[in-house]
């Protein structure tokens, strides 16, 4: 967890729970909050005009969302959406800056993980321009990974093929060929529909 709930709540922040496929904000809304996940899926996205998904990230359990946003007067570039019944902790603009300044060590996190966010928008900014679909799939299952445990097939992928495809911005048939090329190759394992990378 990036800030501790008993912080955010003194802090002024109140728990709001979405269902699944609500949505928690608008692609060109004024950022008004912190969000910080207590349990379950949130995912940012936008539509391509012909209505197909781009999911730029799906955050879990104890991950924040809309923080970088509240630095600027910009409206959000990208929708977030439940993905499952979740809790979210959410805490006014104006008191995650207070927050901040009184405390020097969340801000310090804070820009931990705003630079790990760069980080992966780099990494797959530049996964998307490869034309190769196996080295766009095997750039989000390597950052998916991390340093998590070095062993073969011993991380499971938390992501369905869709959401491979829209991730990578392949189209969901040519993840699924790619999967069976990749576990044909013994680069993942395919178990009970799972990945294992």
């Amino acid at each position: 967890m990036i800030i501790s709930e008993d912080l955010l709540l003194a802090y002024g922040a109140n728990y709001e729970s979405f269902e699944a496929n609500q949505t928690i904000f608008h692609e060109g809304n004024l950022p008004k909050f912190y969000y910080q996940i207590i349990n379950g899926i949130v995912e940012l996205s936008n539509y391509h005009e012909d209505g197909k998904e781009f999911i730029q990230n799906i955050l879990y359990d104890g991950e924040s969302f809309g923080e970088s946003f509240l630095f600027d007067e910009k409206g959000y570039p990208t929708n977030a959406t439940a993905k499952t019944s979740c809790t979210v902790l959410k805490l006014s603009k104006a008191d995650f800056f207070n927050l901040l300044e009184q405390n020097p060590e969340v801000s310090s996190n804070m820009f931990k993980c705003l630079a790990e966010r760069l980080y992966y928008k780099y990494v797959m900014l530049f996964n998307v321009s490869s034309p190769n679909p196996l080295n766009k799939i095997k750039t989000v299952m390597d950052y998916l990974k991390g340093n998590s445990d070095n062993d073969k097939y011993s991380f499971q992928i938390p992501l369905t093929r869709q959401q491979l495809a829209n991730l990578t911005g392949l189209r969901v048939e040519t993840v699924i060929r790619t999967i069976k090329k990749m576990h044909n190759a013994h680069l993942i394992k395919v178990q009970n529909r799972k990945i294992f990378y």
